[in-house]
């Protein structure tokens, strides 16, 4: 196509309306037509990313290949598209405001007095168009963060009126609404959404597209009356009714006709279906396997569902591709105890200890690696949950009994696992890990190695504490097998044990790397082998 056409996804009426998933919908049904598509994230908060924030604050930190500590939908763009995305996907107020300061500070503005118009809306408009220019993609799509009327995004959607003007038809929106079922009156209620729409209307923007987000399917009556007083067509007025999975939305999307209304309103040919067979095929697999397959997740973040989206989804894709329903049991790692381990893990086929940082429920991950690795129960440690299970293999086969990670007890005689010695002289905390994609090599003789069935590779990370090489001989000795090792910094990536069927961990985040089309062979690999 000769130009980039933009697409902005806002919300009203509440937040976790599901966004991201709309906006990866669509991004599915352009890309199946053959255009070329990306999708970025603009967050309202001030954080320059969500590096420092807690899981239970904004759920799951995601990273990108090129190192960029991002919003989770970033995830969902990746898992739905099957590309890759990078820093330039996720903008937040924090880098808007520090680009403009950086520029303040060096002259830039030639002495004027810097606002809100036109230097942050400018700089937030220059981040939006430069996405598009780097690659020339067909569209861009672009989530705005928040809900419309919230102070920390008016300056979004201020640049969002603007863009209205500068590109024409070359620019549209779409606004996800709430429309709720009064279960006393029996009745869908409409009004949250008008005053929405009057909201986003009032701050100059009007929506090409709504897309309503119900329990209960939308009437015809009830997608004219929305119509008529949110001036939009009746045709762009959108049902998206609760589904059984994430994953069925694009069909829902195609169903409603999302693409070919978009490609319509953008003077695009819009004749035709996206295709959508390789997704078919997998929600196929999902849907018609009668089998379930049970796995425990131990962390310590376990109260909020976000806290472990990418792990979560990678699981039910490889439960999917080997023809099994996904049965997730979470559970809280500061409640695992020697005298209750055994009830906590009954029933479970395999289990996942999930990454994290600091010392809570430590203990509760090391006695279920413990557990898992005496009863032959196949389990697969991320991060630092590889960590806990050198430490457990330290204290209870080697016999360091005091053995820890330098991040949990900073006077262990036995720090197996210790700070990387790049990381001492830093006191940032923010993007100043060990971040982004780095390779591997593994043994060809290793589980590591039939899983991959490749001798390099490149997995991203997202770690300040690493094995410590000091005891890695002892660990060898011991049966525990390196079986990925960095050529560069010689640090371990991945360790297991081959007497057992799966017991296997790895510093890196695979999780990071599954989508539905191209589901991830370790986590594919675990479920088999659960399986079998």
């Amino acid at each position: 196509m000769k130009d980039t056409k933009y697409i902005f996804v806002t919300g009203g009426v509440t937040s976790s309306l599901g966004k991201g998933i709309i906006s990866a919908s669509l991004g599915r049904l352009l890309l199946a037509r053959g255009y070329k598509v990306t999708i970025q994230k603009l967050d309202p908060y001030i954080n320059v990313d969500p590096g420092t924030l807690n899981p239970y604050e904004h759920g799951e930190c995601y990273v990108t290949e090129d190192g960029h500590e991002a919003d989770l939908d970033l995830g969902h763009y990746e898992r739905f598209l099957n590309i890759e995305t990078h820093r330039a996907n996720n903008i937040t107020t924090g880098r808007i405001y520090q680009s403009v300061i950086n520029k303040e500070r060096r002259g830039d503005y030639l002495g004027k007095t810097v606002q809100i118009i036109p230097h942050i809306t400018d700089e937030i408009k220059r981040s939006i168009k430069l996405l598009g220019s780097k690659e020339k993609y067909d569209f861009v799509i672009t989530e705005i963060g928040g809900t419309v009327g919230d102070i920390e995004s008016l300056p979004y959607i201020e640049s969002v009126r603007q863009l209205r003007w500068e590109l024409g038809k070359n620019c549209l929106c779409i606004h996800l609404t709430y429309v709720p079922y009064i279960a006393a009156a029996k009745e869908l209620k409409t009004k949250p959404t008008q005053h929405s729409v009057k909201a986003l209307q009032e701050e100059g923007v009007q929506p090409d597209i709504l897309v309503l987000r119900t329990e209960h399917p939308i009437t015809p009556d009830i997608r004219k009356k929305v119509a008529l007083f949110c001036n939009v067509e009746a045709d762009a007025v959108i049902e998206s009714i609760d589904l059984p999975t994430i994953y069925l939305v694009p069909v829902k999307m195609q169903q409603e006709k999302l693409d070919q209304i978009v490609l319509r309103k953008m003077g695009l040919p819009f004749e035709g279906k996206s295709d959508l067979k390789d997704w078919n095929n997998f929600l196929k697999k999902m849907q018609n396997a009668t089998e379930t397959v049970k796995i425990g997740l131990v962390g310590k973040y376990v109260s909020l569902q976000d806290a472990y989206k990418s792990i979560t989804e990678s699981l039910i894709h490889a439960s999917a591709y080997n023809n099994r329903k996904l049965d997730l049991k979470l559970i809280s790692s500061d409640d695992i105890s020697p005298d209750n381990i055994v009830q906590t893990l009954e029933g479970l086929q395999g289990i996942i200890i999930a990454p994290g940082f600091g010392n809570r429920g430590i203990e509760g991950k090391i006695t279920a690696i413990q557990y898992a690795r005496e009863n032959n129960i196949p389990c697969l440690g991320i991060c630092m949950g590889m960590q806990c299970m050198v430490i457990e293999y330290a204290r209870n086969v080697i016999g360091y009994k005091d053995a820890n990670s330098t991040e949990i007890d900073p006077n262990t005689k036995h720090n197996v696992v210790d700070l990387m010695e790049e990381q001492k002289g830093i006191l940032n905390l923010g993007g100043s890990m060990r971040l982004g994609a780095y390779k591997c090599k593994i043994d060809k003789n290793s589980l590591a190695y039939k899983v991959y069935n490749a001798e390099t590779i490149k997995e991203r990370h997202r770690h300040r504490f690493e094995f410590n090489n000091d005891y890695k001989e002892k660990f060898i000795k011991a049966g525990l097998k390196c079986s990925g090792i960095n050529p560069d910094s010689k640090l371990v990536e991945i360790i297991e044990l081959p007497n057992k069927k799966f017991f296997l961990g790895t510093q890196f985040h695979p999780e990071y790397s599954s989508t539905v089309l191209n589901p991830h062979p370790l986590f594919v690999s675990f479920i088999k082998t659960v399986i079998e």
